[in-house]
């Protein structure tokens, strides 16, 4: 949260394939270069894709200047929201460019849910993260969990989604438990910033304490959790699990690269500590699907 935080195109048929099938195009069907459709199905308009790739990338570095921003005045409240909101908006963008634009709100609205709903059965029962509840900073609240932390349970959802699915593509039945396994470590590697950066701004308090910067390992463990169960929902609506999007991959790398930076020297006081756990935990995933991304080619 806050500053804390295409389809990939089947290789058409070439070759020899590829001249056995031109001859079977339905009358009156252009072909796209190297046998491909014209327009790639749900784009909104011809270029859609282009389009989406512009407006994603306008988003995201919008997200980096809040970030920024918010990193640099005392009191970065107002800003959070600001983040997390172009986070989201950024994050459904790239994947409506990746699965077309329904499938992207579906996954966007499934995360949400099962996000908030985890947080509300949460701050009542202490399940499954532990005993805490939300102070009422961050407005508005919806049975006592702020609207914006739901949002980012979208927006982080498809990121770490976008990340797990660039080092695990296959579409067998290991390649999916890899991916979800993947997806929910990816996103509870995100609160390893998160929850000590909320903490210092007032924005939830931790009944019990814990060893991590005041939070208790039960967190993580139901992080874990909620995320399996986010990564879960978002492989099954999405057209093709498996479709590289450089700009998840680059929203949930930026994120990372982000808070980094801002534990380590910006944030007053800094926290070191912090800047390495979960700039150590998510730079993994980063860079392991940065260097999937590149062997498979362009996104």
């Amino acid at each position: 949260m806050g500053h804390s935080q295409q389809v990939d195109r089947g290789r058409s048929g070439l070759g020899a394939a590829g001249d056995a099938t031109e001859g079977m195009r339905p009358a009156g069907r252009p072909a796209g270069r190297a046998g491909r459709p014209a327009a790639r199905e749900g784009s909104p308009v011809a270029g859609g894709p282009r389009v989406l790739g512009l407006l994603g990338g306008a988003l995201l570095l919008a997200m980096v200047a809040a970030q920024v921003a918010s990193g640099l005045q005392p009191r970065p409240i107002l800003l959070t929201s600001v983040v997390v909101i172009l986070l989201a908006a950024g994050a459904v963008v790239f994947a409506a460019r990746a699965h077309t634009f329904p499938r992207a709100v579906a996954a966007f609205a499934a995360a949400v849910l099962s996000g908030y709903a985890a947080e509300w059965i949460g701050i009542r029962t202490g399940l499954p993260f532990g005993p805490y509840h939300y102070t009422g900073v961050l407005r508005p609240q919806l049975g006592s969990v702020p609207v914006i932390v739901a949002l980012a349970w979208g927006g982080m959802g498809l990121a770490a989604h976008a990340t797990a699915a660039a080092v695990f593509p296959a579409a067998t039945a290991y390649g999916r438990a890899a991916r979800v396994a993947t997806g929910a470590a990816a996103l509870t590697a995100w609160d390893l910033f998160l929850d000590p950066q909320m903490l210092r701004l007032g924005l939830w308090v931790w009944h019990d304490g814990g060893p991590y910067r005041g939070v208790p390992l039960s967190n993580f463990a139901g992080w874990l959790l909620v995320s399996a169960l986010v990564m879960v929902l978002i492989d099954v609506i999405v057209a093709d699990p498996a479709a590289r999007s450089a700009g998840l991959r680059s929203v949930y790398a930026v994120m990372a690269f982000m808070e980094t930076v801002g534990f380590a020297a910006v944030f007053d006081p800094p926290d070191r500590l912090v800047a390495a756990a979960g700039g150590a935990c998510m730079g993994v995933f980063a860079v392991l699907a940065w260097w999937r991304g590149r062997r498979a080619g362009p996104a």
